[in-house]
């Protein structure tokens, strides 16, 4: 390991820890032991010094005078935000000696821990943790809020994370964004897509909102939210019909072709646009297009698969690069997530072996539900690494819970969140950049390694190090809960089951900062599909009773009556979730939370631009700033970022979201959601009559 602590002045390696599939390289300037720049690696080979404001000014969330310095112990009532320090023996012992007792008295699933990716560091997040929870025997974590749905409607298509190589799309001469706003959410592929348009590659954008990225389409095509499968099935329709497929591909490399070249018949051009809002025509004209350009590359999004029918509109779009063989051009096929291809030994990283027994299972998205009806009832809940009072779903049911008195809660954190002023312990967390860890990128194929840049902040620690206390508070005498950073990063690269890993080694990341993972294309080879190929029909999907040929199905919510605006809570550019909410500077780079409205529903309800909204359905209600025109169809709200609790301001907008699930893998619906929309304030004249 490379010494940076010691050395006070200089310009250092580094890597984003950020929940983002681009995982950029960094070197962080140093003056006098603390950070005062932080730039893009310009030798980085895939983002080559590029980077996001969020990253740019990540500093000042680090210096930010809120960060947490001490262990805090509640001193007032749950919510409201009081709080006293504590020293670190106190507050492990305090944890300990209730976990004990709960332990005792009503067995270790009482324990519930409940953290997602605040923080990408593989070790932090899947290492230390996993195998103190593990050997405690608590109730285990279904992190399914973010990708579950469509990492399972993908893999029944293509066996798994496994999609193009991004460097190689600048190759691409067609390049379809569907459902991600990639310049504020993956803006590498965005530089690749607009160096491969100055050589004449076409970009076209499919979403429910003219974003960043709609605005920079060469072609925008707006749909009716969760409409995504239909138009997919209605491209397939046209395909076939007009002999734009690849036979050769699809007898070679798929099953199920010609039963899906039936099936899709009942998809023609009429019908989908009665589904999804868009003209017939253009149904036409995207179809040929895409049948008629190679290589032809879709960048399949994150936000439509948080629908109702979200796993499987992943596993359709899946299918449309086969139907016109663009796996077998450099730079064509698709990206879901690349996740499949650097995947660590997961197994070894995080011992399931130190379990006793199966472990109940709880789904986060369903933590509301969870802290209110659970029986037995979750008495203790252990949060890092996410702030569920605002990322989760039902809000409002989510604070409720976090309400119980009885419900004994431990937040680990920078910040005191939302979620932390319901806890009854706070303990300050480090950033990423006073860690050792472990990355992986989802998108593109670079292994890389975190060595402390400064020292910890205040009297902070990481995940890995409080997890150490707390198995030495809870008397674990197993050597694995003691483990070195070292130790754990050595236990996830040696990897035999993938042979990406066989040049990636602890001493290689040292040395090196980065290393590329070895990566085979998928075609010519073997799929880990049951049959080894594309499977456009799924006879896994039909056994465990899903149609095993893609299928629309609409929205659950259906009562336009009632709630007549399909509302779509969407990431903003400056934050990452709640990530950043909490610090001045991006706030102010956000301006103010909006609705996006169609102008023809805002005249209908006599809202203007910039007037102040009520949004609401019967799980809560917030207040935004209306920006109205044309960017979303009439029926369609949207607004953008998580924004932190404010005196006075009603916006978490998770408070309108549902907690059922997916179709799929347990995966969140967050954009299924149906809201009413009025003004805050009635003007005067209304007030005065």
């Amino acid at each position: 390991m490379k010494d940076y602590l010691n050395d006070p002045t200089g310009v250092f390696p580094s890597v984003c820890s950020l929940d983002c599939p681009d995982q950029c390289g960094l070197l962080v300037h140093k003056e006098e032991g603390r950070i005062v720049k932080i730039e893009g690696d310009p030798d980085h080979p895939v983002t080559q010094g590029a980077i996001c404001n969020k990253v740019r000014h990540m500093a000042e969330r680090i210096y930010d005078p809120k960060r947490l310095t001490t262990p805090l112990k509640r001193v007032g009532p749950k919510g409201e935000g009081r709080f006293e320090p504590i020293a670190w023996a106190e507050a492990i012992e305090a944890i300990t000696g209730r976990w004990k007792a709960l332990i005792a008295s009503e067995g270790p699933e009482s324990i519930l821990p409940y953290s997602f990716y605040g923080n990408m560091g593989r070790i932090g997040t899947e290492g230390m943790d996993r195998r103190f929870f593990n050997r405690m025997s608590a109730s285990e974590l279904e992190q399914t809020i973010c990708e579950a749905a469509g990492t399972e409607g993908y893999r029944y298509t293509m066996g798994g994370s496994f999609g193009t190589n991004p460097e190689e799309t600048e190759h691409a001469k067609l390049f379809v964004f569907w459902g991600i706003n990639a310049v504020s959410t993956n803006m590498h592929q965005v530089t690749i897509a607009e160096k491969a348009r100055k050589n004449g590659a076409k970009i076209v954008v499919i979403d429910v909102h003219r974003n960043r990225t709609g605005k920079w389409a060469d072609w925008f095509i707006p749909l009716k939210p969760g409409t995504d499968t239909a138009l997919a099935l209605g491209l397939m329709h046209v395909l076939y019909a007009e002999g734009l497929t690849d036979e050769k591909f699809l007898a070679e490399y798929t099953v199920g072709c010609e039963e899906l070249r039936e099936h899709v018949k009942a998809y023609d051009p009429d019908t989908v646009s009665g589904i999804t809002g868009v003209p017939a025509a253009d149904i036409v004209k995207l179809a040929r297009l895409y049948g008629g350009t190679t290589p032809s590359f879709i960048r399949i999004g994150n936000g439509i698969q948080h629908h109702d029918n979200g796993g499987m509109c992943i596993r359709t779009i899946a299918c449309l690069p086969a139907l016109t063989g663009q796996w077998l051009h450099p730079g064509g096929g698709a990206i879901k997530g690349n996740g499949g291809y650097v995947q660590h030994n997961a197994r070894a990283l995080e011992r399931p072996d130190l379990r006793q027994g199966k472990a109940r299972s709880v789904n986060m998205n369903r933590l509301g539900s969870a802290l209110l009806e659970l029986d037995p009832p979750v008495r203790s809940l252990y949060v890092y690494n996410t702030n569920p009072a605002v990322v989760a779903p039902e809000a409002n049911k989510v604070r409720e819970g976090l309400s119980r008195e009885d419900l004994f809660t431990v937040v680990h954190d920078l910040f005191l969140t939302e979620t932390a002023k319901y806890a009854d312990i706070v303990l300050p967390a480090t950033s990423a950049f006073e860690n050792t860890d472990l990355y992986h990128s989802y998108w593109h194929h670079y292994i890389q390694i975190q060595q402390p840049v400064v020292a910890p902040y205040g009297e902070s620690k990481s995940n890995v190090e409080v997890f150490r206390l707390l198995a030495k508070g809870m008397g674990y005498e197993e050597p694995a809960l003691q483990d070195s950073e070292e130790a754990l990063i050595r236990h996830a690269v040696d990897n035999p089951r993938n042979h990406a890993y066989d040049s990636v080694t602890y001493e290689a990341l040292v040395e090196r900062q980065y290393v590329k993972a070895d990566v085979k294309p998928l075609f010519p080879g073997r799929l880990p599909t049951p049959s080894g190929k594309i499977e456009l029909y799924s006879a896994t999907m039909a056994r465990k009773g899903y149609p095993p040929l893609p299928t629309y199905t609409p929205l659950l919510e259906q009562d336009e009556a009632q709630w007549p605006y399909r509302f779509i809570p969407g990431p903003n550019h400056n934050f990452l979730n709640s990530t950043f909410s909490q610090n001045e500077k991006h706030a102010k780079l956000e301006r103010t939370p909006k609705l996006h409205m169609n102008a023809a529903d805002a005249a209908g309800l006599g809202i203007a631009d910039g007037e102040t909204v009520r949004v609401w359905n019967a799980r809560g209600e917030v207040e935004l700033t209306a920006a109205i025109g044309e960017d979303v169809l009439p029926g369609v709200v949207v607004s953008q970022g998580l924004w932190a609790d404010a005196p006075g301001a009603k916006r978490a907008v998770n408070a309108l979201t549902p907690d059922r699930l997916a179709d799929m893998g347990g995966g969140a619906v967050f954009f299924s959601g149906r809201v009413q929309v009025e003004r805050a304030v009635a003007p005067r004249e209304e007030l005065a009559t």
